[in-house]
């Protein structure tokens, strides 16, 4: 009876351990595959249907990926979005790129930019963090807008930018 409580407790970890650190995970009606190295964050906001950690050389550093959906009307548009996020950098005018374009036949607005990030939520404070850059991507996904928003130091967040593009293209819907 022991050995059968103790099989059931280990199957019941692990599959709760993996309920916790999915491998894909839905946002929008869009299915994403989170790269093995891309760790999995129990999400710090309401608003936020998934988070992610991507690992830097260094031990002390990391960039953020956030996903946002807020149903088909929800969220505003591309172009509103994006120039909210680039008001939350202090940085040159030529950094600031808002780039729309089509993937996989799919409506996507790249963003980015490098300066100094006021990290906090919207309408509360904010830290100042120098030499931090942002990668985000505004789909027009089946279900409505979702955001897909990375901020961290600047040589980690420019050095994604192929990996992140593709990992975007491949939860894009197939036409």
């Amino acid at each position: 009876m022991k050995l059968v409580t103790l099989l059931c407790a280990a199957l019941l970890s692990s599959h709760t351990a993996r309920a916790e650190d999915p491998a894909t995970f839905d946002v929008g009606g869009l299915k994403f595959s989170r790269p093995a190295d891309w760790k999995w964050v129990a999400v710090t906001s309401t608003m936020r249907k998934a988070q992610l950690k991507i690992p830097g050389a260094k031990a002390d550093e990391s960039a953020d990926v956030t996903f946002f959906h807020f149903g088909a009307q929800g969220g505003g548009d591309a172009t509103s979005n994006a120039q909210r996020w680039l008001s939350q950098f202090k940085s040159e005018e030529s950094a600031k790129k808002i780039e729309p374009q089509e993937m996989a036949g799919t409506k996507v607005t790249l963003v980015t930019t490098e300066g100094t990030f006021s990290s906090g939520m919207p309408g509360g404070p904010t830290t100042p963090l120098e030499n931090q850059a942002l990668l985000g991507a505004i789909i027009e996904g089946p279900e409505g807008n979702v955001f897909v928003k990375t901020t961290g130091p600047t040589a980690l967040v420019k050095g994604l930018r192929e990996k992140f593009i593709a990992f975007i293209t491949a939860a894009l819907p197939k036409k």
